[in-house]
């Protein structure tokens, strides 16, 4: 590890390249597309819409677009790279603005924490089963995993984008070669389009389900502005980052989840979805094996853990650039805005990051939780209910900071008010799921889910509580071309 008293205190900026492509990877692989496809799409198929899951997933995409339109028009006139609390600050104000910014970490911490215990069970798996090796505690290999993310998180933001990029091509690779297969051989009782007729997606009921869990594939694309220091004229490449990850998720997403019913067959997918929850059959595996081959499956196997560790490097690289913002502002301790001087990277934050990761999981292993149906189970219910608040609040923000400047809204009625007030009615209404069925969100009973539940509220007002950051400044708009 680099010696961090080599920091240079003076710089205060993060530098960096990233392009478009660059960007869009790593959010992406934040949303660990395979493992939606594997682990979301059964509870969907099993306990939403049955076959009508693929229009979960259109409108998820739908709500998303909406909420970008807002978040992307109002992208050019936030100065600090701090994402959704730079955005509420300048729209509602400094406390809620350091309200939101604590519920982001408490929100992004949980998913970091919940699939560092999803991937130990995983590999813990894959290596008794699939190699004959010895079956060990899982959080052997929780443990091994935060290293590595911590080896690479400490250094440029341009090493951890080359393997999320290599990763994420390949994960989308072996499930568009499942999904291309299924069709070339006319799935199990011929290609329809059955899951996108009003009796599949909406009188089989649980199409409310259908849509939160559809959403929470979509978690880590707003990331995007995060890193507005480290890209290439980022005025012209976050908006573009952020609609291409959105476009390319949901078709990815719609797009497998239908192959998955041709493959399986319309009256049969939720039997073989709840068979997977059940842990007797794997969907997305075993259709893999039958349309694929075992090869393709093998690499599936492998490329999911992959998938997981992607998801948790590419988080750790947004919680390491929160807590910097968040010190540049004096909310949190100077040492954790120093930049090393050699990596160009939030050194120390990306430490602390890495502690408070140890510090968690060590607390699940005392507790003995389950690496699966407990840490990943809780932590997946606080990060749900906290990204929906958290784009609930960005996009009042939004909606605030284009009335009290009526002269950015000429010509952009769209972008200004209409989109955002639709994205705000469709983020009510998620809010609204979620909390209606946070027991089958998080697995776990009744007390517990309502203690998850109030964890982001609280971080929430503990924020706001602290103080009055400073403000970001709004930027005047410059033209570029990429």
């Amino acid at each position: 590890m680099a010696d961090l008293s080599k920091d240079n205190h003076t710089q205060t900026r993060l530098k960096g390249s990233l392009g478009t492509g660059s960007i869009v990877f790593m959010v992406i692989a934040a949303a660990a597309p395979l493992t939606v496809v594997g682990g979301n799409a059964p509870i969907i198929f099993a306990s939403g819409n049955g076959a009508g899951a693929p229009v979960g997933f259109v409108i998820a995409s739908i709500v998303m677009l909406m909420f970008a339109v807002g978040f992307v028009t109002m992208t050019p006139h936030v100065k600090e790279a701090g994402a959704f609390f730079s955005y509420v600050t300048l729209g509602l104000g400094q406390r809620m603005g350091l309200g939101t910014a604590f519920l982001a970490l408490v929100t992004y911490t949980a998913i970091q924490a919940g699939i560092y215990g999803y991937m130990g069970w995983a590999v813990n798996d894959f290596v008794h089963h699939v190699l004959g090796g010895p079956l060990i505690p899982w959080w052997v290999y929780t443990f091994a995993s935060i290293a590595l993310v911590a080896f690479l998180g400490y250094r440029h933001i341009d090493l951890s984008s080359r393997f999320l990029g290599i990763a994420l091509v390949l994960e989308i690779a072996v499930v568009m070669v499942t999904d291309l297969a299924v069709l070339w051989h006319g799935g199990a009782h011929g290609i329809n389009a059955d899951s996108f007729t009003p009796h599949e997606a909406l009188l089989n009921g649980g199409l409310g389900v259908a849509i939160l869990f559809a959403m929470t594939g979509f978690i880590g694309f707003e990331a995007t502005a995060v890193f507005r220091d480290e890209a290439r004229h980022p005025e012209v490449t976050i908006p573009k980052a952020t609609y291409l990850a959105v476009i390319i998720i949901g078709v990815f997403y719609t797009f497998s989840t239908w192959a998955l019913v041709i493959g399986n067959g319309v009256n049969q997918v939720g039997s073989v979805a709840q068979q997977t929850l059940d842990g007797n059959a794997n969907l997305i595996m075993d259709t893999a094996q039958v349309y694929a081959g075992s090869v393709v499956r093998d690499s599936m196997q492998v490329l999911l853990l992959t998938s997981l560790f992607a998801c948790v490097l590419s988080f750790h690289n947004v919680l390491t650039r929160y807590k910097l913002n968040l010190s540049k502002q004096g909310s949190l301790p100077v040492k954790l805005s120093h930049i090393h001087h050699h990596h160009h990277s939030p050194s120390f934050a990306s430490l602390v990051q890495t502690i408070t990761a140890v510090v968690i999981m060590c607390a699940c292993v005392l507790f003995k939780l389950n690496p699966l149906v407990q840490v990943f189970g809780y932590m997946a219910g606080i990060s749900t209910l906290g990204i929906v608040l958290l784009m609930l609040l960005t996009t009042l923000a939004v909606l605030r900071f284009f009335k009290q400047n009526p002269a950015l809204v000429k010509g952009k009625q769209w972008h200004t008010r209409i989109a955002p007030n639709m994205a705000g009615i469709m983020l009510l209404t998620c809010l609204w799921l979620v909390l209606d069925r946070f027991t089958m969100v998080t697995g776990g009973s009744i007390e517990i889910s309502i203690a998850l539940a109030a964890v982001p509220f609280i971080a929430f007002i503990i924020g706001a509580l602290r103080g009055k950051p400073s403000c970001p400044t709004v930027a005047i708009p410059q033209k570029h071309t990429v």
